[in-house]
């Protein structure tokens, strides 16, 4: 099968497609920060290929709910539809299989998601919510459960979790995809 991953530079979700036997390429406007695979550019300079299937990581900085708080800054409502319409672009592409994931998000306005799951049902330490919006596929079925790290307790007694400790000021690493889930893509999705 031949499978675009759109929008990651980490290779996480294309090397699990690949490890499955796929032809599988990632693409983003960073390079790659492992061997294998990979345009770097602009996505729909390469979304009218004959691609089996998409997974899409579309970024989330304008469409999380987590950035509510400065939605109202200016410049930021224009910035919300783009990345809306970048979203609703890479959904209503050619390709037969597309999987989105993003966070909770802006993009519930346009389609509500189709599944909504946890790193940690994947194998992955993260307590994180993925959202999948989701175009001939079926849901993912979790592979393996363990508990969430905690990484630190607030002064309320809260606890924080990966995705909150590392905070805005690490959104790239943040950003990375969980290697559970991207295996799950691969087994699940890369056999249909």
């Amino acid at each position: 099968m031949k499978v675009l991953i759109a929008c990651e530079y980490s290779g996480i979700v294309r090397d699990a497609f690949t490890k499955a036997g796929h032809d599988a390429t990632s693409c983003d406007l960073l390079p790659t920060e492992t061997k294998g695979q990979h345009y770097q550019g602009n996505i729909f300079n390469i979304i009218d290929e004959p691609w089996d299937m998409m997974i899409g990581h579309p970024p989330c900085k304008y469409l999380s709910y987590a950035a509510a708080g400065h939605w109202n800054e200016p410049g930021r409502e224009q910035k919300r539809i783009e990345a809306l319409q970048f979203f609703c672009n890479l959904y209503n592409s050619n390709i037969p299989k597309i999987a989105l994931e993003n966070p909770i998000s802006y993009a519930q306005t346009w389609r509500p998601y189709d599944q909504l799951i946890k790193p940690w049902q994947f194998g992955n330490e993260d307590q994180k919510n993925v959202a999948l919006w989701l175009k001939n596929l079926p849901p993912l079925i979790h592979t393996f459960y363990t508990m969430p790290k905690v990484y630190a307790i607030k002064k309320d007694g809260r606890k924080m979790y990966r995705t909150e400790y590392l905070g805005g000021k690490k959104s790239k690493e943040r950003a990375k995809f969980y290697t559970g889930i991207a295996e799950a893509m691969a087994v699940q999705w890369g056999t249909l």
